[in-house]
């Protein structure tokens, strides 16, 4: 499970106002954020056309975290504090662990889709606290008294908030983001009280974790969690009245085809390609969308609510520029990286710049 340092749990009970709360929603935000990277990378390196059933349940998570990362925004919103997203130490140094995460627990890393990245890396990041042990899946680890979860972490917020009041609720409610489009009202409304907030947080609680009692959320569908297992598994969760648990892992194959994951080299870095190289500058144009997709979500939050559909609207930029990059080699035959970083000023490079190429296997010339 993602372990969180119960002092940042205890920092939260001990709040004595609204002010106390920002520097937490504020990691919050940064945390439903950090997952995103990993899960996009594992997406946009399934090939298209293959693994398709894989593909969407990926995208999926990571467009729910997203939606949470909004959830958290506009939490921060409504409490009068500001949400900080474009800026260079907003986006983990991966490999690492995760915004709250203790230094023992999950590291983790940008890497080409596989089914063992999704159980040893992936389902650690959603694990309940107290995951159900259904038939066709693994046994549960041992909860470590010293840590907390980020359910809990949450639980203690919603304790907070409804201890404070709805005076505590002091945001412009003009500045509340939602889109229809992108997620429906029962999923991302405006926060403008202790009882929408409790309520927000408990579909973002659910959507990772499940309940206590059942592996699904409340729209129906698994958890992040039971959804990875699905990937692991190889298997649909599916109601099952002949088990005592109610649910099994033994519904529709979900079939896996590991000759349509792009190769993709650990740890990517800019600085791994030329400069001047086709594989750089894909790897810059990548980049540069990513910083322009951060930017479009500040400015999102910071008073141009409208402007959440076309932000998230660059993912699908995103991933033209991705398949992109993967499907070109370096000039040494090895495969681009995709590179999630903040880096503002590619953007004054990447629009008008060609890559030079001269003799075989596209080895790079410097204008």
């Amino acid at each position: 499970m993602l372990a969180v340092d119960r002092t940042l749990v205890s920092g939260v009970r001990d709040a004595a106002g609204r002010a106390d709360l920002h520097r937490f929603v504020q990691l919050a935000i940064e945390l439903e954020h950090s997952t995103v990277p990993p899960y996009l990378t594992a997406y946009y390196t399934l090939r298209p056309g293959t693994n398709a059933e894989i593909a969407a349940a990926v995208r999926g998570v990571a467009v729910e975290e997203m939606l949470h990362l909004t959830v958290a925004a506009n939490l921060l919103l409504a409490l009068g504090g500001r949400p900080r997203i474009a800026a260079p130490d907003f986006v983990p140094d991966y490999p690492t662990v995760l915004p709250m995460n203790v230094g023992h627990s999950v590291v983790v890393d940008l890497a080409p889709y596989s089914p063992d990245l999704v159980r040893d890396v992936f389902m650690r990041i959603e694990e309940p606290e107290r995951p159900l042990h259904l038939p066709g899946g693994s046994a549960d680890r041992a909860a470590d008294p010293q840590f907390a979860t980020i359910g809990e972490f949450y639980a203690a917020l919603r304790d907070k908030l409804t201890e404070l009041g709805d005076s505590a609720f002091v945001g412009d409610p003009t500045r509340q983001v939602v889109d229809r489009d992108w997620f429906p009202p029962d999923q991302l409304f405006p926060i403008r009280d202790v009882s929408s907030a409790v309520t927000a947080l408990e579909l973002v609680a659910e959507e990772g974790e499940g309940t206590s009692s059942s592996p699904l959320d409340r729209e129906g569908e698994p958890a992040h969690y039971y959804r990875f297992a699905e990937l692991v598994h190889g298997r649909r969760l599916v109601a099952d009245p002949s088990v005592p648990q109610g649910f099994s892992y033994t519904g529709a194959p979900v079939p896996f085809d590991p000759d349509g994951v792009w190769p993709m080299p650990p740890h990517p870095r800019l600085e791994a390609h030329r400069p001047g190289s086709r594989s750089r500058f894909a790897a810059e144009r990548f980049t540069d969308c990513y910083t322009r997709l951060l930017q479009a979500l500040q400015l999102t939050f910071d008073g141009a609510p409208d402007g959440l559909r076309p932000a998230l609207g660059l993912m699908f930029e995103l991933r033209l520029l991705a398949q992109d990059a993967l499907a070109t080699p370096d000039a040494d035959g090895r495969p681009t990286g995709l590179c999630f970083r903040y880096s503002p000023a590619l953007g004054t490079t990447t629009e008008h710049r060609t890559p030079v190429v001269s003799g075989p296997a596209g080895t790079p010339a410097e204008r």
